[in-house]
């Protein structure tokens, strides 16, 4: 039996976590942890994901858990990520990590880190979304540079970063494709009188609404018609799922920092 520790227990993605354990013969809820101000402390961590009571309480930091598991896996923000996996790497977890908006110093410290342990990283860990990423990069070195290379992304109210981590991993994928570096070509805003569009030009657009989970669509635009490729969560059950997934596939892996697509033997 794997032992998980998860990361925001209390949070959106921590409690749907502890649900797909709950659920799951192969792996257990050995440990849960939260900020320290949080007002679910030392409450049972499986009634507050709405699991029912799972016998293990919510601890106010990973220390206090840490030599309770086998692998964390962290939802949480960009600091906290960091934090988490500085005390993994030092008690020898694994961790899997679906945080997003890490980027600059702490993104290469995090990869740095990441590779002297067990470690998945990905901007989502959903299965439809991966698939994506395989079929874009296809569509893309099929189309070439003849058709245009556009992705919207639509995400909740209260998502605090954009374009998504899927968005610009999407748009990664599509650069990498066709030969272009996204740093070079990626254009995430349009206003007033900019000029026609460029060929080489791939856009990246983020919209945000009420509870919508997530949503992300690659359009393929050529000269009398379009392409489009579209995934659309209907729930966080997807993601927490892969989580899981994940944290059972990585127990038999060597340390190194891998992805979904490892996971799920998309990469080639």
């Amino acid at each position: 039996m794997i032992r998980a520790i998860v990361a925001g227990a209390a949070g959106r993605m921590g409690k749907r976590i502890i649900q797909m354990i709950s659920d799951d013969n192969e792996v257990s809820l050995a440990g849960a942890f939260e900020r320290p101000d949080s007002t679910e402390i030392d409450r049972d961590a499986g009634e507050v994901a709405g699991a029912g009571n799972m016998g293990v309480a919510i601890s106010g930091s990973l220390n206090e858990v840490a030599d309770k598991g086998d692998v964390i896996i962290d939802f949480t923000n960009p600091q906290t990520t960091l934090i988490n996996m500085r005390s993994a790497v030092s008690c020898g977890l694994a961790m899997v990590i679906g945080t997003t908006g890490m980027s600059g110093d702490m993104l290469e410290e995090i990869k740095e880190r990441a590779s002297g342990i067990r470690c998945v990283m990905a901007p989502n860990m959903s299965v439809g979304v991966n698939v994506m990423f395989r079929i874009a990069r296809e569509m893309a070195s099929i189309l070439g540079s003849d058709y245009d290379m556009e992705i919207l992304e639509t995400h909740h109210r209260l998502k605090k970063d954009a374009p998504s981590g899927t968005a610009l991993r999407l748009a990664e994928v599509l650069a990498r494709a066709v030969g272009r570096d996204i740093e070079k070509v990626g254009v995430y805003q349009r206003k007033g009188n900019i000029g026609e569009r460029t060929d080489e030009e791939i856009g990246i657009q983020s919209w945000r609404a009420g509870d919508i989970t997530g949503e992300h669509t690659v359009m393929f635009g050529g000269i009398g018609e379009r392409l489009e490729l579209t995934h659309r969560a209907h729930n966080r059950d997807n993601f927490a799922r892969g989580a899981v997934r994940a944290a059972k596939w990585l127990m038999s892996q060597p340390n190194g920092l891998y992805d979904m697509q490892d996971v799920l033997g998309l990469r080639h």
